[in-house]
């Protein structure tokens, strides 16, 4: 079997006429919105984060595991490798909600809204972090970093290749340097992201584990993905070195992470509840009241499915189970973060159109927003248009990267060990 990705022109077309249909959904939900375009750019947001979090995770656990000593992964990495260089991508993305702050063209953050800052007491002692200068550094300087080190990883892991000496440890030891920098800086600054891009469309609101609980989303989407990719593109005859044991393993890591996420989930939401203050436990009445459907949907997904799928050790080695199961829980975490954004942003558009003195019809559908609301209260074919399109995007960048290098490592000093990776 080839160790070079061909990105044929047949799955090029399919995944640009995929990003057609993205770029039509937005196109439509434009022109077919308030006079804010709420609804567009909140679903920009949200499918932009949501992507840019999954090339962060790559790098994130591809670093974790060059200091653990970790080799099963070897081949498979550059899969990995490619998911992380898609934070460029994430950079220019993230660029056009930075310039959106800065030029007041979207109301997706209460805290922008110059007339709430003057009259919320709250917002005004938090505006020396929520401000554009801080949303720009989360938006475009953070990511622009991360890039940096995907971008140099990947340098030394090619670079291996072409090495004369097999398994060469000195690129291999300069590559976990670079991890033992990556992840501590990686850690704390994806925190500040996470709460400037995406809790603070709940300004009045804040939690202690929300970046942990976030991180943990993104994580478990990445290692989806990567068992959906690595199913078919073994389907197409690349990655024939991958066995049912890196499976079995990846299933580890997708039970054991969904376990982690409930974990994070039900610490955040019993300490709140338990603590009883109401500038915290607003967050979860609003949700278990207006969004009953995806709060519940959000954990039978998400912990209920995996759970009682994956328990099993001979699931984890089936195709057809994986598959299933993994598609599943990468649409999971996907609507996670359409319950994380929404809702905060929904409100936000409440307030702003009183400031901003909109329609009487405005003020009327926003007033009943408790109401079914399309596109907020639940996903609607729009926002499932437009995450089509960008996860085409994604997977159109990724496949470019994994054609310009040979898809196994081939000096890597760890392949070998990969190679002959055994769990039971």
């Amino acid at each position: 079997m080839s160790n070079q990705f061909i990105f044929e022109s047949k799955h090029k077309n399919l995944l640009l006429s995929f990003m057609a249909l993205g770029l039509l959904s937005m196109v439509i939900t434009f022109l077919n919105d308030d006079e804010f375009h709420t609804r567009f750019w909140s679903n920009f947001l949200h499918n932009t984060v949501f992507f840019t979090g999954i090339a962060f995770m790559a790098l994130f656990l591809m670093s974790a595991k060059f200091l653990a000593y970790s080799g099963w992964h070897t081949v498979f990495k550059r899969l990995w490798e490619s998911y992380a260089l898609f934070l460029i991508v994430g950079v220019v993305l993230l660029g056009v909600l930075v310039a959106g702050v800065w030029g007041g063209f979207h109301h997706l953050y209460h805290w922008t809204d110059t007339a709430s800052l003057e009259e919320d007491i709250i917002l005004k002692g938090k505006s020396s972090f929520l401000n554009p200068i801080w949303y720009t550094v989360a938006g475009i300087v953070i990511p622009l970093i991360w890039y940096a080190f995907a971008v140099r990883m990947r340098f030394l892991s090619v670079s291996e290749d072409h090495s004369s000496e097999n398994g060469n440890y000195q690129l291999h030891k300069k590559a976990k340097t670079l991890s033992a920098i990556f992840l501590p800086l990686g850690g704390f600054t994806s925190a500040a992201l996470i709460w400037l891009l995406i809790m603070s469309v709940d300004a009045h609101w804040y939690s202690t584990l929300y970046a942990w609980y976030a991180t943990a989303s993104w994580l478990v989407a990445m290692i989806a993905l990567t068992i959906l990719m690595l199913i078919v593109l073994k389907s197409m005859g690349y990655f024939s070195n991958v066995t049912p044991n890196h499976f079995h393993d990846l299933g580890k890591y997708l039970f054991g992470f969904s376990i982690f996420w409930t974990y994070l989930w039900f610490s955040q939401f019993m300490l709140i509840w338990y603590g009883n203050i109401g500038e915290e436990t607003i967050y979860f009445q609003v949700r278990m009241d207006e969004f009953p459907v995806l709060f519940y949907a959000n954990l039978a997904i998400n912990f209920i499915l995996p759970f009682f799928l994956l328990i099993r050790n001979d699931n984890k080695r089936k195709n057809g189970t994986m598959f299933f199961g993994a598609a599943f829980v990468f649409l999971g975490h996907w609507l996670d973060f359409f319950l994380m954004l929404k809702p905060g942003i929904l409100h936000t558009l409440h307030e702003v159109s009183h400031h901003e003195h909109t329609s009487h019809d405005s003020d009327h559908a926003l007033e009943h927003a408790s109401h079914f609301v399309s596109g907020f209260t639940l996903p609607g074919f729009l926002e499932l248009g437009t995450f089509i399109g960008f996860l085409a995007l994604f997977l159109y960048f990724t496949l470019s990267k994994l054609s310009q290098a040979s898809t196994e490592p081939v000096n890597d000093p760890y392949l070998e060990e990969s190679i002959h990776h055994h769990v039971i």
